[in-house]
């Protein structure tokens, strides 16, 4: 996307993921910080969700077993839908590299999730190379 846009390229990806090379200075397209997620998901508001789960997120109880387009449920008071639920979403973030190596961050629980798996504070790890059915991630672009 960021090749597409005319942009640098934030990252250099090797044979393996866990070795990528995330350039700072660079001006494309990257993942969200573990941070910048949280910021992003709670967008100014106090607590674990910024309105009712079934308001604004697809989780176990309403997802009838499947990811939902994005969209159909409220956002947050920033405008940005889908931050808790549906798709668990990546950060750049190692989750604790001491105790856990190469493995990330993700945020927000997913439609697999019960309800108090799905917030602006939940997070779990793996290794980059992961792929499921309830895993996606978010685009962000620095502010230059």
């Amino acid at each position: 996307m960021s090749r597409i846009h005319g942009r640098t390229e934030c990252y250099l990806i090797t044979g393996e993921s866990q070795n990528t090379i995330y350039n700072q200075q660079a001006n494309g397209f990257r993942l969200l910080s573990d941070a910048e997620w949280q910021y992003a998901c709670k967008a100014g508001t106090k607590g674990y969700r910024y309105e009712s789960i079934d308001k604004i997120a697809w989780y176990q109880e309403n997802a009838d077993g499947s990811v939902q387009q994005v969209g159909k449920l409220f956002p947050n008071p920033w405008g940005l839908y889908d931050m808790i639920g549906n798709v668990w979403e990546w950060c750049w973030d190692l989750y604790d590299a001491e105790r856990y190596g190469d493995y990330r961050v993700f945020r927000g629980g997913s439609w697999a999730e019960v309800e108090n798996n799905c917030g602006s504070t939940t997070r779990r790890k793996s290794m980059p190379d992961f792929k499921i059915d309830d895993l996606g991630f978010r685009i962000a672009l620095t502010k230059p």
